[in-house]
Order: C-alpha cells, then structure tokens, then sequence
C-alpha cells in the first residue's frame, strides 16, 4: 500500500522554484478594519515555512 500525503495541510503549502516551502502566517484572515494598507497586504504575503525532513517525508509525499 502506497503512502498518500495528507491532503488538507499540503493544501495550505506551496513550494517554490528552488525547493523552499512557503505558507501564509497563521491567524491573519479578520479584523483587518484598523490596521493600515501596508499591514493588511503584508498579512496576505508567504513566508518561509522550516520542517525537518522527517515531516516532510510524513506529510508531503506527492510533493
């Protein structure tokens, strides 16, 4: 039996060109009504997310 990957969290990530994975910081989708342009763009933006490589070997297989 083959090893799937989990699906609902490899949603969340993308890899770049070069290998490095990114994600989108947790936590930043409301409450934005105060909070300037700058910050309100700078919540959209991915930033590098670490694993070990024994996670990613866990969790993005297909990746």
């Amino acid at each position: 039996m083959a090893i799937k990957s989990n699906k609902s969290f490899s949603k969340r990530l993308k890899v770049s060109k070069n290998g490095k994975i990114k994600a989108r910081v947790t936590g930043q989708n409301h409450f934005n009504a105060k909070n300037t342009g700058r910050q309100r763009i700078a919540k959209k933006r991915m930033v590098d997310f670490h694993m070990s490589n024994k996670d990613k070997r866990r969790f993005l297989v297909n990746m």
